[in-house]
Formats: C-alpha cells, structure tokens, sequence
C-alpha cells in the first residue's frame, strides 16, 4: 500500500492532502522520515504521523453538519476562529470534505475515511451538489442558458451547473442549482458575473444524500443505509 493511501485509510486526510503533509516531513516508517508520498508501506510497518502511531481505520464514520455561518470549514484555523470541527464533539480524528466557505451555510459531510473523502471530492467523479441561492430579481432564459453552456467566472475558469427552478416573490428569487465540479467559491462567482446581488447560500443535497429538516448548526451520523449509498458510488456500482 501506497504511503499517502495508508495515512488516508488511517483517518489522518483525504489522499490529496495526505501527499502535502507527507512533503511536509510528517511521517516517519520505521523510524526513518519519508517524504514520497508513493513509499510501499508493508502490513508489519510501523507508520508515525507527527510523532503518533497510525493505524488502519475498520469503521467509517460520515457526519452530515448542517453548517452555519461564520464557521471555517477546516480542521484547525489560525486566527483561532470557529471551525466545524468545533461543532463536532468527537474523539476520532475527522475531517471536513471539501469546503463550503464562511458565507455558505448548509450540508457539509465530515469524516475518518480520507479515501472515500477523497473520492467525493475530486472533480472527475462529478459527485452532484445541490445548492439554494436568493438573489435579487431572477434569472431571465438566456441568464439560465449560460450558466449551463458554461459562464466565464475568472481565473480562466468556467462555472457551469444545471438549473432545477426557481421561485420569485417580489424582488427576490430563489435559485435552485445543481454543480459536478465544485471548484472554489462557483456558484458566488457565477451570480457575480452575472450581476446578480447574492443574499445566501446554502447547500441543500450531496449525490443522494439531502439536508431535509436537519436545524441549523446541528449534526448527525449518516444511516449505514446511507454510508452505504457513498460506498456503491465509490464502487462505481451506484
């Protein structure tokens, strides 16, 4: 087994981060520093990340937080503000997947299973999300066409998600859109080159698991039913 896939299946980070820290002189094998994320680790090994023996997780955990705002999605913040990690009152060592910023409240998934984390995130598996934004006014038809072509939103990228409806009353409309890729702060960006004042942001529903009638700030275990969901999308086996 790869290095970076053990520290993953050890709960320590998705893979993608797991290869940073690894850079990073974290992680000793044997007592010998290895920086190679790629180094084959043996089932005899003994792996130490910042000074603590690993071991290989046998339970995945997967918490839905319905996040509010003002709290950082990260495990450790250095301006000491409030992070998700802080609603979470757990022992194990778990991590957000992937991030919805300050502004952004709504479903964010946590867990000790860096590899199904990993998985979730990256943007080749096209993992749906469903987000809910107010906006001031609403979408008129060629609005909704580009931002399902594909809208220019900067930085040489292009936001493109797939309309589901929205509901106007008086000035202000709710938005009801769905992104594959999740690349960083899209749907803020893709209103912001529309020209569209956006009020907020809340995300509603990850592949098939939805946020429901969970209140704000609270959590939950995901059912084994629904752990189960993610682990046959993983499989490719949906």
């Amino acid at each position: 087994m790869r290095l970076n896939k053990y520290l993953a299946k050890s709960g320590v980070a998705s893979r993608r981060k797991s290869d940073k820290l690894i850079q990073n002189a974290t992680t000793y094998v044997n007592g010998n520093l290895v920086t190679d994320p790629a180094f084959s680790v043996q089932d005899n090994d003994i792996i130490k990340f910042e000074g603590k023996t690993l071991s290989l997780i046998t339970d995945t955990i997967v918490i839905l937080l319905n996040k509010p705002k003002n709290v950082i999605t990260t495990a450790k913040d250095t301006h000491n503000r409030k992070t998700v990690l802080d609603i979470i009152p757990m022992n194990n060592r778990m991590f957000p997947v992937g991030r919805l910023d300050k502004d952004t409240t709504g479903l964010i998934f946590l867990t000790n299973d860096g590899e199904l984390a990993n998985f979730l995130m990256h943007p080749r598996n096209r993992i749906p999300r469903i987000y809910e934004a107010e906006i001031e006014g609403k979408l008129n038809s060629m609005e909704i066409r580009r931002i399902e072509k594909g809208i220019y939103i900067g930085d040489g990228e292009f936001g493109r998600g797939e309309f589901i409806f929205q509901h106007t009353k008086k000035k202000r409309s709710i938005v009801n859109l769905k992104l594959f890729e999740g690349k960083k702060r899209e749907v803020r960006r893709i209103f912001r080159f529309l020209k569209k004042k956006l009020f907020s942001l809340r995300r509603t529903a990850y592949g098939d698991i939805k946020l429901g009638n969970l209140p704000l700030g609270n959590w939950r275990k995901l059912s084994i039913k629904e752990t189960e969901i993610l682990r046959k999308i993983q499989s490719g086996n949906p």
